[in-house]
């Protein structure tokens, strides 16, 4: 009698679940009557990426893989590429969202599918279904996290991307805490001063746009900066070191943030700009919107 191979009984396992899970990812958003099926790729054969949905539900693809974008199999499909940092299945799910709505692929009463998982192991387990503008625990508090239409959803998903990375690696190491405002900068910048001199000022354009790759250890660098960094929707970096001296109501504030959440909150309350915040202290990132906290993305220390 042949024996079996514990790696190919361990796979044949692991695509059975996957199939379970899909199988199940579908059937809840045909009892939800889901708009939307977001799925973590990474973790799942190519071949189970269903091609048959319900009437009515588009699906969503959600990756680390950039090159994706330029397969064929998903060149017609959305694709939401994910920082390639460590995630939680919550903070997946979270900046997947959240760049959905930048991208306008969803809208506040949109109900979605979300169907995640491990990608080292090939294996899909966790679903969860929910309305986008009604789940408190994805999108904070009551309002619905709309992005400003003037900041371009790439200019959006760089500078999360970036905050990401910066509350994972630090600079140099050490743990770093600083702003990043996006849009409406004519209104920011009358509503703020300079506590140094503008390290980008006399720099074209071109140089200092946030999509610019060879900006990127330059923000670092000067992301130990007391201040913000002041950012048009378009993606020109206009300055750093950035006092945001606008006022708010602080009893909007969760308690335990300081005054770098202070000042985030003060300035989008004021303005039709979005801020993203790094906490020094926790490495957590939170998201601001007129005034309030609308998404927060806890660091993964594991």
């Amino acid at each position: 009698m042949p024996t079996k191979d514990p790696a190919a009984e361990k796979a044949k396992t692991v695509r059975l679940q996957n199939k379970a899970m899909i199988k199940a990812a579908l059937e809840a958003a045909k009892g939800t009557k889901a708009k939307f099926f977001f799925i973590y790729i990474d973790a799942v054969e190519d071949n189970l990426i269903p091609e048959a949905l319900p009437k009515g539900l588009s699906i969503i693809l959600v990756t680390k893989k950039k090159s994706l974008a330029t397969e064929s199999k998903a060149s017609s499909k959305q694709i939401i590429t994910l920082p390639k940092l460590m995630l939680g299945r919550i903070g997946m799910i979270k900046v997947a969202v959240i760049l959905a709505i930048s991208a306008k692929l969803v809208e506040q009463d949109d109900i979605i599918v979300f169907l995640g998982g491990k990608a080292e192991a090939g294996l899909l387990d966790t679903l969860l279904t929910f309305k986008i503008g009604g789940e408190s625990e994805i999108i904070t508090g009551t309002d619905f996290a709309d992005i400003p239409e003037t900041v371009k959803p790439a200019i959006f998903e760089h500078a999360l991307n970036l905050s990401m990375e910066l509350a994972n690696k630090g600079r140099e190491g050490k743990p770093i805490g600083t702003i990043f405002v996006l849009g409406d900068e004519e209104k920011v910048m009358q509503l703020s001063k300079q506590m140094i001199m503008n390290p980008f000022k006399g720099y074209e354009e071109e140089e200092r746009n946030l999509l610019n790759p060879a900006l990127k250890e330059t923000i670092r660098e000067f992301s130990a900066l007391d201040g913000a960094f002041v950012i048009s929707g378009e993606g020109e970096v206009i300055t750093a070191g950035r006092y945001l001296g606008a006022a708010t109501d602080e009893s909007e504030i969760p308690r335990g943030l300081g005054a770098r959440h202070i000042a985030a909150a003060g300035i989008t309350a004021l303005t039709n700009a979005i801020a993203i915040v790094i906490s020094e202290s926790t490495g957590d990132v939170r998201i601001f919107r007129n005034g309030k906290v609308i998404m927060e993305i806890e660091k993964t220390t594991r």
